[in-house]
């Protein structure tokens, strides 16, 4: 037969496959969970085979079968799978810790309990017996962060592995109806051809993935159990910091103790409560020197606020970092400090100083309420309780004590529905809240999205528009906040599958928006528009297995008043070599000159701006093939600035350059190693740490630029320097994983950031420049220091002990102090005082139904 041309090949992709159906067998006998399916009903279940493979190349079947069963009780779901292969040899088999793939293979099944066609679960489990579980979303797409108890076992059989699981009802939900219809897939990876397969074919040119599952049948008089289960801690601290002061001990200890509770309301719906949360032991940040106008988003490690947060991560309100986070007068303590003052008889009596300031504000508790019902109707509800944070200050006279305060009694309370419609579509609206005790300001924010797709889900057009609301006074004084009411809008419209796709956007975000009590937003007061073309080439052709190139048009505008910000292009192109799976590609930006109006920090925006010269980006990557002992990924960028020849300035430029090797000494012991090193030469920006009017060499500065500080006005201009800034960050890892339940991790991490100024010039309004002869010293170095050594046993399903080690250090140079020499950054931070902690952590999981089951 001959072969149909390789572009028909292509738009074949983007069409939905059919949907096979497979019936699940209900049992009436016990089986044993051993990875051996000798019990004669696993026969007796009819078998999902002939999987298709979707890459490297999307559409050949299987060379080596794949056979599935299903069957189900009162209790759980169980799944048996029998991996055919060429050769023991040939099934690579890495110990990772859970949730981590590695190098092997693995098998997965995928529900969709409701046939939505949006959201579904995944259970994973490796060669090795490693388990990984996801939930799928429109909001959070693949989320391994979600953790279901569940059990499995795997074993090699001659030239086969076999995979059995057995997922209990209380991890999935569903609805009450007699006879059900899931969605249904399976996926088999071949780690040692790079080769990935799906019962159910999914084609990488259609729009989703959920919706190319297949159909589970024969489901009936399932009974939803009632999901109870808790699971107390305890843990308990000792941290050392070598204070060395007098009546100061450097050695504290604590002992900590709470719950996490979930508990099915009904079929649909699980009420998930932390009590007295302790994170600890959660991954250090990593710490860097920030010199933007906006503030520096961290990743969220606390596994509560990771896990079944998807449908709270609709419309991006909401990041999780501002519960719990830095209290809002953490900054101010300073300046309600008593000054030191003569006295009448002409003693001097010394000031206040600053005992204790807590950098982050302890929680009460966390609730979340979630799930989607059988008409698709998706609603969460998320509260959380602080209680007030004090920073604590001490006369240096008289050595009396006072608690200020930093942090009010808060509540966070989100409320999320979202309806799923018809070809892969949804309609959601979104409420955040924040209410604060006491005489400071509440804020609201109020957001509607949507996404409509046509029958074919070729096109779609998709929203949003959210209302901001903020009412009462700054914190810690009496002046009513200036951003009361805020908007934002943004609307869409593109080609959703295919090879060739596309899009178009608009949006605006007024000038008072301000999400930032519970979500992130680095700058409001913004009109912008983008255009959009990607094109792909799924199957493989000359010596490569894809193809990718992107490119983008976009444009912003400073909302008010209406003023140009930035035009901009990029290019960006990918693909995969056939023999060697090397990964390569570049990215191309090509931007005009551009106004920020953001750096000069200066409100009202639009009277003041930084021009920043047309320029020209290109970053080149690479990675390895990851099957190999060896692995490693490269990256290497440069931007060229024209010249801006309005001051006699020398050209601006920047270099940038990362290397990632990794090294698998065998099946449980990898090295990592990554290496980002960055340099700006002639960067223009804000002088970092502003000026102040108790330094000599500031004070001609800040009546040039027409600041009074003696009556409390600020600058009218503002102060900009021309900097190089070069910036290194190491990471040293490693992981020794004994068994499929017990692993040691050790990351150290070194951060230095080194700023030279070389001239200083006023900034005028519309981003007019003038050399100034400003003579302070404002270099300045950062230095970050971390280890985490982690030790963790899950010695039963759900429960886990585990043990932490965390080392921290940071430290600011300054002036004549500052230094660009790379290892003396090294031995200073190594010098400087550390912060050490080590704590031991139980979690038990007790299920009710377990329970009930033994009595």
């Amino acid at each position: 037969m001959a072969q149909a041309p390789a572009a028909d090949k292509d738009s074949a992709m983007a069409t939905l496959a059919p949907k096979r159906q497979l019936a699940a067998l209900r049992m009436t006998q016990p089986i044993k969970l051993d990875g051996v399916l000798d019990e004669a009903v696993w026969r007796e279940a009819t078998p999902a085979t002939d999987f298709i493979q979707n890459r490297p190349n999307p559409g050949p079947h299987e060379k080596f079968p794949t056979e599935v069963r299903v069957l189900y009780d009162d209790a759980a779901i169980y799944i048996g799978a029998v991996m055919h292969d060429v050769s023991t040899d040939s099934i690579p088999r890495e110990l990772t810790d859970r949730d981590n793939f590695g190098n092997t293979d693995f098998f997965g099944v995928f529900f969709d309990t409701y046939q939505d066609k949006l959201n579904g679960y995944a259970f994973f489990v490796t060669t090795g017996g490693v388990q990984m579980d996801a939930r799928y979303s429109p909001a959070s797409g693949e989320d391994f962060a979600w953790n279901a108890v569940w059990e499995s076992r795997t074993t090699l059989q001659g030239t086969d592995w076999v995979a059995e699981m057995r997922i209990p009802y209380s991890a999935l939900r569903f609805s009450t109806a007699e006879i059900q219809q899931w969605g249904l897939n399976f996926m088999r990876q071949r780690k040692r051809e790079n080769q990935a397969f799906f019962w159910n074919e999914v084609r990488p040119g259609v729009d989703g993935f959920v919706n190319q599952w297949g159909v589970l049948t024969g489901l009936r008089d399932l009974k939803p159990p009632l999901r109870l289960s808790l699971t107390p801690y305890v843990s308990s601290y000792v941290n050392h910091f070598p204070f060395n002061e007098q009546g100061k001990k450097n050695t504290s200890t604590s002992f900590n103790g709470g719950a996490d509770v979930k508990w099915g309301i009904n079929e649909s719906f699980t009420l998930d409560a932390t009590l007295v949360p302790d994170f600890g032991q959660v991954q250090s940040d990593n710490q860097v020197l920030n010199l933007s106008p906006f503030e520096v988003q961290f990743n969220e490690n606390r596994q509560f606020f990771t896990e079944g947060t998807e449908l709270f991560n609709k419309g991006g309100l909401f990041y999780s970092r501002r519960v719990g986070a830095t209290p809002i007068g953490f900054g101010q303590v300073t300046g309600q400090l008593r000054r030191g003052e003569r006295q009448a008889d002409g003693s001097r009596r010394g000031g206040e100083f600053v005992v204790e300031n807590p950098g982050v504000t302890r929680l009460l508790n966390a609730t979340k309420v979630s799930g989607r019902t059988s008409k698709g109707l998706g609603v969460g509800v998320f509260n959380a309780l602080s209680n007030d944070v004090y920073a604590t200050v001490q006369d240096s006279t008289s050595g009396v004590r006072r608690d200020v305060l930093t942090q009010p009694f808060a509540n966070y309370s989100i409320v999320v529905l979202d309806q799923s419609l018809k070809n892969n579509s949804f309609v959601s609206l979104i409420n955040t809240n924040v209410t604060r005790a006491g005489s400071t300001y509440d804020a609201n924010v109020t957001g509607g999205l949507f996404r409509f797709a046509n029958k074919k889900n070729a096109y779609a057009v998709d929203g949003r528009m959210v209302y901001s609301r903020r009412r009462g006074t700054s914190f810690g004084s009496e002046r009513q906040i200036n951003d009361q009411d805020g908007y934002k809008y943004s609307v869409g419209l593109g080609k959703i599958s295919g090879n060739l796709t596309w899009s178009l956007n608009h949006g605006i975000e007024s000038d008072t928006y301000n999400p930032n009590d519970l979500g992130i937003l680095f700058g409001n007061n913004n009109i912008s528009q983008s255009a959009q073309v990607v094109y792909q080439k799924f199957k493989p052709f000359w010596k490569v297995n894809n193809f990718a190139i992107f490119g983008v048009v976009s444009q912003t505008l400073l909302y008010k008043p209406t003023r140009y910000q930035a035009f901009s292009t990029y290019l960006g192109a990918n693909t995969t070599f056939t023999k060697s799976f090397i990964q390569t590609g570049f990215d191309f930006n090509l931007d005009a000159a551009s106004h920020d109006f953001f750096e000069p920090r200066s409100r009202p925006l639009g009277d003041y701006y930084v021009r920043v010269p047309g320029n020209a980006r290109l970053v080149w990557f690479m990675n390895s093939d990851s099957r190999k002992k060896f692995a490693y990924g490269l990256n290497a960028g440069m931007q060229h600035y024209n010249i801006d020849d309005r001051l006699p300035r020398p050209r601006r430029t920047g270099y940038s350059f990362g290397a990632y090797p990794r090294f698998r000494v065998n099946d449980h012991l990898t090295f990592r190693y990554s290496i980002d090193w960055s340099l700006a030469v002639n960067q223009i920006g804000y002088v970092n740490g502003g000026l102040d009017g108790s330094q000599l060499l500031d004070q001609p500065i800040i009546d040039l630029l027409g600041g009074d500080f003696r009556t409390g006005r600020g600058p009218v201009d503002a102060l900009l320097g021309r900097r190089n800034v070069a910036t290194v960050s190491n990471v040293v890892s490693t992981a020794y994983t004994f068994t499929n339940r017990m692993a040691f991790t050790l990351r150290v991490r070194h951060y230095t950031s080194n700023v030279h100024y070389n001239d200083f010039a006023q900034l005028r309004r519309n981003g007019e420049e003038q050399l100034v002869a400003y003579q302070r010293n404002r270099d300045n170095t950062y230095n970050a220091f971390n280890v985490d050594a982690v030790y963790s046993w899950w010695f039963a399903p759900g429960s886990q002990i585990s043990v932490v080690w965390k080392n921290a250090s940071a430290d600011e140079l300054f002036a004549e102090r500052a230094t660009p020499q790379y290892f003396d950054n090294f031995n200073s931070t190594i010098n400087t005082p550390h912060n050490n902690s080590v704590s031991v952590k139980v979690l038990y999981y007790l299920d009710y139904l377990n329970l009930r089951r033994k009595q």
